[in-house]
């Protein structure tokens, strides 16, 4: 078996949904076009810490982006349960999973505080947290079953527990943490990575190797400078690691 330090690094973006246009459209295809491997949606009813600025719906735009690209890998990162029932969240990734046949990863969270604004606005309880992990799990479990990859957005010690527990097709993504936590999780289980790549090409470089040989199997960028020098840094990445 192949070590999970030593597996090829896969690297997607997010893309500009907090903002009332189609820029998220046009970048997802941009993305493809320069080989970026996946392309991922907040899913927020406003930009966090931001009521009055727009925020498009992760689910509307991310069957759209299955319509207008043909290969990258796209999902919502993360879907927090509790928003809508568990029963609809799951249809909601089912319907996106057929639309884009093996390329659907099924981000999930529980959400935290700084996200409880959001349901309270809108009148939608938010639950305790022991709740809302039993809701994830269940979520989670049905798109095993189907198939369907799912990252457990991590951060308690106790949801990377349950992403543990749910075993092969699962996996913990971690925000903006060291390398040296990718690897402590990387030793029980799958661990992708999300958050900014700042800096000039080689800071961008060092850092995707550091997450690599930690055992990231992902890196979802936060939305880069310029998709462009993302694309040209991880083609380097890729023709140093085949050569």
């Amino acid at each position: 078996m192949t070590p999970r330090g030593a597996r090829a690094i896969r690297v997607g973006i997010t893309l500009p949904t907090f903002r009332g246009d189609t820029a998220a459209l046009d970048a997802a295809k941009r993305a493809e076009a320069l080989g970026l491997d996946g392309v991922f949606v907040f899913d927020h009813i406003w930009p966090p810490g931001r009521p009055e600025l727009p925020s498009l719906s992760a689910f509307p735009v991310l069957g759209a982006v299955a319509a207008v690209t043909e290969r990258v890998c796209l999902g919502p990162f993360v879907a927090r349960v509790g928003l809508v029932p568990d029963e609809v969240l799951v249809a909601e990734l089912r319907s996106l999973s057929s639309m884009a046949p093996g390329r659907l990863i099924a981000g999930l969270g529980t959400g935290d505080q700084k996200s409880a604004g959001e349901n309270l606005s809108y009148g939608i309880p938010a639950g305790g947290p022991q709740e809302r992990r039993l809701a994830l799990r269940r979520s989670a479990r049905n798109l095993i079953d189907l198939g369907v990859p799912v990252w457990v957005g991590g951060g308690s010690a106790a949801t990377t527990e349950l992403a543990v527990e749910l075993g092969p097709g699962a996996a913990v993504n971690l925000w903006d943490a060291r390398p040296s936590a990718l690897a402590d999780v990387a030793a029980r289980c799958e661990v992708t990575w999300g958050g900014p790549l700042d800096g000039e090409a080689p800071q961008v470089a060092r850092s995707l190797h550091e997450l690599e040989a930690a055992g990231a199997t992902w890196a979802v960028c936060a939305w880069p400078g310029s998709l462009e020098d993302l694309s040209e840094v991880v083609e380097v990445l890729r023709r140093g690691r085949d050569g």
